[in-house]
């Protein structure tokens, strides 16, 4: 613990340069999901990378054998708009100022949300489809708090098939979704799963408080096909728990 709250004063400092980036991709090597650039290689790839091999506490985990504890509810405060970007890497939006996640008297303000395929987060050995990751930033602190939401096959849902119409198709480009709610990609339950990690993506930075919620959404198959014509692989493998907790709310 003290280690990751003297990485997150680094942040509000401006002395983590590489933390600074956190929510996006690094920017200073090319890297990918599968061969010589892919996962078991970005440590390697570039200094400020180095916590991809060497750190204790990365992400994505197989949450398995979750200890139940009473966790604090989530409060969601998002609104509609934002501009999506395909980045080379995933399809991502990035939000306005004004939406946020609280959790026990903090509030973390909505950068940006973007997709996986398959689930980079595991229950019990089992992926879903895909995975939305909402990342949220706590402004004094520096600390990311990013809530997963695993997506399945099932029922049409307006908004993403509303962004699925419009994915940009090449990397750098963009679309205006002002009328996208992200609300509407939240299941009815608000249990989840919470743990110390990492961003999944280079520089893997060990700055995340993790909260992944147990319901999946539904999504139509035509839209998932839609963002794996795009990205048919874009998840980092999961990785060793190294003796820290996963808690489970009841």
């Amino acid at each position: 613990m003290q280690r990751r709250d003297f990485i997150k004063g680094m942040i509000v400092l401006g002395a983590c340069p590489a933390c600074a980036k956190a929510g996006f991709a690094a920017e200073s090597a090319h890297w990918s999901y599968e061969g010589q650039s892919g996962p078991d290689h970005w440590g390697a790839m570039a200094p400020e990378n180095a916590a991809c091999s060497a750190g204790s506490q990365q992400s994505p985990l197989d949450l398995a054998g979750a200890v139940k504890a009473e966790l604090p509810p989530l409060a969601i405060d998002w609104k509609p708009g934002g501009k999506m970007v395909n980045n080379g890497h995933t399809i991502q939006i990035n939000m306005p100022g004004g939406s946020g996640l609280s959790r026990d008297g903090s509030r973390y303000e909505l950068l940006q949300y973007h997709f996986h395929a398959p689930s980079e987060h595991h229950v019990d050995g089992r992926s879903f489809p895909m995975e939305a990751h909402f990342v949220h930033k706590h402004k004094e602190t520096g600390a990311l708090g990013v809530l997963g939401v695993f997506v399945t096959l099932g029922a049409a849902n307006a908004g993403f098939s509303r962004l699925a119409a419009a994915f940009p198709k090449t990397a750098g480009g963009e679309a205006a979704v002002e009328d996208v709610d992200p609300n509407g990609f939240l299941p009815k339950e608000r249990a989840y799963w919470s743990y110390e990690g990492s961003l999944t993506t280079p520089p893997c930075s060990e700055i995340v408080d993790w909260m992944v919620l147990k319901q999946p959404i539904e999504v139509d198959e035509k839209d998932i096909k839609a963002f794996t014509a795009l990205y048919p692989r874009n998840a980092r493998p999961v990785l060793a728990a190294n003796r820290r907790f996963i808690l489970s709310s009841f």
